[in-house]
């Protein structure tokens, strides 16, 4: 089951003691904060969990797999992730 931007909120609520509004208006400033810095091409390291990084990917030759028909993938950027070695450590319960 994912985490959900809701569970986050509830989190916050109970733990923290924050009311349900002040606990949504810090959820979405983070996750605002986040994207702004990906949009802007910065990467987002969070110590102890990973780093959020944008990459460019080149133009690129593709398929389209319904039809077969080739295509030509357009230049982009992907945000990519990799985790903290302390992150992969509680996952593997270590």
């Amino acid at each position: 089951m994912a985490l959900t931007k809701n569970d986050i909120v509830e989190r916050l609520q109970a733990e923290f003691g924050f009311p349900k509004s002040q606990a949504i208006e810090i959820t979405e400033s983070l996750i605002e904060v986040i994207k702004a810095s990906l949009e802007s091409g910065d990467d987002v390291l969070v110590s102890g969990f990973g780093k959020f990084c944008v990459k460019d990917k080149n133009q690129r030759k593709g398929r389209n797999p319904a039809t077969g028909e080739d295509a030509i993938l357009p230049a982009r950027r992907v945000v990519t992730f990799k985790y903290a070695g302390k992150l992969r450590k509680k996952v593997n319960g270590k």
